[in-house]
């Protein structure tokens, strides 16, 4: 089992990662926690593969399992669901004590958080992460959300969890389209932040795409070393963790103007990756050489590069200006220098946002 460390004081806490740790899911939780019972947020497909044996492994450790369940999909990140969430922890008399576990991917995972960050105005959180995009991304860090009609992720909080499970083998049962969303964030990292990574990625994506157990096991832990650097650094964003934005401002427009429906998060922040990397060549940033690689990269992936047409520009840069990194109506981008190093880029112009999309 491999560990990553997130060192933030007080709100410190392990990743653990492997093939078939949701077996040591009850020991883990029980060495942290000593409450009488834990509220399980899972979606049905979840639930019908590893609800009962997550639940088994609680019980065992001593956990009253209290399980709520919500419907697949983006459009239930919302405060409707956590509404519901509300109401079945109060009827299931939970208290300050008493974590909340998600038990899913992405969507499962912010909104698990979101709720355990403000029920009670606070109670402890576990995330177990059950998809690549969640494995090597949202699942740590401590952002949680859900989403506004007219923007995602813009009702929210930073929350640290107290424990990340990642079990590799869950990947085993995700369709390819997941796998491939999933690697768009991994793709982000080496552009971010570690180019020997992004070459190694260039050699080895088709052993990912194919699951390869010590292929995958790679990517999921440097994924999170990446993220654990930035996220010690600068916690609550008020610098440089910006950079794990890269791609999301046009990402999120994206899906928004999608309705969360036609796109993955992980294919709308890949079309938003081919984007600042085509404004960085327009500004000169970057070199089309170094433009191409990530492209291709991206396409070797199975993933979109181009804003689709049916979107009107003018719609696309309204909600962009108001994605929550937007100050003073300025527009704020995550633009590549090299492959490796990214710029924060403020009050971009129109005509270089034009240059992407």
């Amino acid at each position: 089992m491999g560990r990553v460390f997130i060192d933030l004081g007080p709100r410190s806490y392990t990743i653990h990662i492997g093939q078939g740790i949701l077996g040591s899911l009850g020991e883990l939780a029980g060495q942290i926690f000593r409450s009488p019972r834990i509220m399980v947020v899972t979606n049905p497909t979840v639930n019908g593969l590893y609800g009962k044996a997550a639940a088994r492994q609680l019980e065992k450790a001593g956990f009253e399992v209290l399980l709520a369940e919500i419907p697949d999909g983006e459009e239930y990140k919302s405060l409707a669901s956590a509404e519901k969430l509300y109401d079945m922890a109060y009827s299931g008399e939970l208290d300050r004590k008493t974590p909340v576990l998600a038990l899913g991917g992405g969507v499962v995972g912010d909104l698990a958080g979101f709720v355990a960050a403000t029920y009670l105005r606070g109670v402890p959180f576990i995330q177990v992460p059950t998809t690549l995009l969640a494995q090597v991304d949202s699942s740590v860090g401590g952002k949680v959300a859900v989403n506004h009609p007219r923007g995602k992720n813009i009702i929210g909080a930073f929350y640290q969890p107290s424990l990340v499970v990642a079990d590799l083998s869950a990947l085993g049962t995700l369709s390819e389209r997941e796998i491939r969303a999933g690697m768009a964030e991994v793709i982000k990292y080496g552009v971010i932040e570690d180019e020997g990574f992004f070459q190694w990625l260039e050699d080895n994506m088709e052993k990912a795409l194919k699951l390869d157990p010590e292929v995958l096991e790679r990517i999921v832990t440097v994924s999170c070393r990446i993220k654990a650097a930035v996220v010690q650094e600068d916690e609550t964003e008020q610098g440089r963790r910006a950079i794990l934005n890269y791609g999301h401002t046009v990402g999120h427009a994206v899906e928004a103007l999608t309705g969360y429906s036609l796109y993955r998060h992980g294919e709308a922040v890949a079309i938003g990756m081919a984007a600042a990397a085509r404004m960085a060549e327009y500004s000169g940033l970057i070199g089309a050489p170094e433009r191409k690689r990530i492209e291709s990269l991206l396409l070797r992936a199975g993933l979109p590069v181009a804003v689709p047409p049916s979107l009107d520009r003018r719609e696309m840069m309204a909600s962009m200006k108001r994605d929550k990194k937007v100050v003073s109506s300025r527009l704020t981008f995550v633009l590549p220098e090299v492959i490796g190093r990214v710029r924060i880029v403020r009050d971009v112009g129109e005509d270089i946002i034009n240059s992407g999309l």
